[in-house]
C-alpha cells in the first residue's frame, strides 16, 4: 500500500495490564490457569516497529522505520541492531526468522525502495536477493510456508497482485505469471501495517485486501500459482480493510482491521472462518477499535493488537475482551506458546500468562 495510506499518527498508549483469566486446556498442552499481560523489553529504538518473527521464549526479531532491525537472543534482555548496512531509508515492515540466525527481511516502498534481504548469520551479513526493478511494483508483506517455500505480494500491476517465489528459503525470487490471480478491484491493494496481509499455513496462502468497494480474502492452496477470492463482511475504503490474517490451521482463520484513522469507530472490525476462507462471519463482539495485528496463542486463543490495546478471543474469535490498553502495531506467536509484541517508539513486549 502506498505510503501515506498507512501513517498511522496514534499518541503512544499507556501500557495498563488487565489481567485476564484463561482456562486450563489438556487437548492443547495450554499452561493452567493464568493471566495475560505484556513484559515490555526496553529496546533503546524510538523507531516504529511493524515487522516481527517470534522464534522462541529466547529468540525474537523485529523491523520497523528509519532502516531498523532488532534481535534478541536473551529473551529480551538485550537487543542488538543488526540492520543491512546503508540501509537507514528503508521501511523494513516485515521479518520472516526460521531461528536465531537465518531470516528474510522485506522493506517496502515504491520501485526500488521494495527490496528483500537475507542473512544466515545473526544478521552479521545481509545478501540483497531481490531489488524491485518496476515503478508499479510496491511490495507489502512477505510469507513461508517452511523454510524453503516463500511469496511476497505487490500492489496490483496490471489489475493484479503481483506474486513473488522464492524455493530456496529467500535466497533467489522470480515473478509468478499473474493469469491464476483474479482482477482486482478499482483502488484494492494489502496494507503495509503488521507484516500479516499475506500469511501461510502448511502448503496454503491467503491474502487479505482493503482499499477497494470490497475488503477481500485472496487463497492459494499451490504455492501461489492459482489463487481463489471471496468477500468479506468487514468495511473497506482506502482507509479501511483486512490488515491481518491468522489461521490456527488450515480451515479456521481470523480477519481483523477496520479503519486506521485516530478517533474513528472501527464497530465491523474482526470476522471468522471455518472452511480456509471461503466464507466470512463477522464477529458479534469484536475488539472496540482498529486491530492491525493478529496470532493464535497455541490454537486455542486469538490475540489482536492495535494503536488502542490487544484483545483476547477464546473462542475462535467470536468474541473478545481487552486485556491490555497499550500501543502496539504487530504480534506473533511460536507454536510453543511463546508471544511477543511491537510497535511506536521501539515498544517491544513479551507475553506473560
Amino acid at each position: 500500500m502506498r505510503q501515506p495510506r498507512i501513517l498511522l499518527a496514534t499518541a503512544l498508549g499507556a501500557a495498563l495490564s488487565v489481567p485476564l483469566a484463561l482456562p486450563a486446556t489438556a487437548a492443547t498442552g495450554a499452561p493452567r490457569p493464568a493471566r495475560l499481560s505484556w513484559e515490555i523489553e526496553p529496546t533503546g529504538s524510538t523507531a516504529r516497529l511493524r515487522g516481527l518473527a517470534a522464534v522462541s521464549r529466547d529468540v525474537a526479531w523485529t523491523s520497523g522505520s528509519a532502516g531498523t532491525v532488532l534481535r534478541t537472543t536473551n529473551g529480551g534482555r538485550t537487543w542488538r541492531n543488526v540492520a543491512p548496512p546503508g540501509t537507514g531509508d528503508l521501511e523494513f515492515r516485515d521479518v520472516e526468522a526460521f531461528d536465531a540466525d537465518n531470516a528474510v527481511l522485506l522493506s517496502i516502498g515504491e520501485g526500488e525502495a521494495s527490496r528483500i534481504y537475507r542473512t544466515s548469520d545473526g544478521g552479521r551479513s545481509w545478501d540483497l536477493t531481490f531489488r524491485n526493478d518496476d515503478p508499479r511494483a510496491f511490495y507489502d508483506c512477505v510469507a513461508f510456508s517452511g523454510r524453503r517455500r516463500g511469496l511476497a505480494v505487490s500492489d496490483p500491476v496490471d489489475g493484479r497482485f503481483r506474486m513473488l517465489s522464492t524455493r530456496d528459503g529467500g535466497r533467489s525470487w522470480k515473478v509468478l505469471p499473474s493469469a491464476g490471480m483474479p482482477q482486482a478491484l478499482p483502488g484494492e491493494f494489502a496494507f503495509a501495517a503488521s507484516g500479516q496481509c499475506l500469511v501461510a499455513k502448511g502448503r496454503d496462502f491467503w491474502l487479505a485486501s482493503g482499499g477497494g468497494a470490497q475488503a477481500r480474502v485472496f487463497h492459494s492452496r499451490d504455492q501461489g500459482l492459482t489463487w481463489t477470492v471471496s468477500a468479506s463482511p468487514l468495511p473497506s475504503s482506502e482507509a479501511q480493510g483486512i490488515f491481518a490474517l491468522a489461521f490456527r490451521d488450515a480451515r479456521h482463520g481470523i480477519a481483523v482491521g477496520g479503519d486506521y484513522r485516530p478517533d474513528v469507530p472501527s464497530p465491523d472490525a474482526t470476522a471468522t472462518t471455518a472452511d480456509a476462507g471461503r466464507r466470512w462471519v463477522l464477529a458479534p463482539r469484536p475488539p472496540e477499535s482498529y486491530r492491525s495485528g493478529a496470532a493464535w496463542l497455541q490454537g486455542f486463543a486469538a490475540i489482536a493488537v492495535g494503536p488502542t490495546g490487544s484483545d483476547v478471543s477464546l473462542d475462535g474469535g467470536r468474541t473478545w475482551r481487552r486485556f491490555d490498553t497499550g500501543s502496539f502495531d504487530t504480534v506473533d506467536c511460536t507454536s510453543h506458546g511463546a508471544c511477543w509484541a511491537s510497535g511506536e517508539q521501539g515498544r517491544v513486549a513479551r507475553l506473560r500468562s
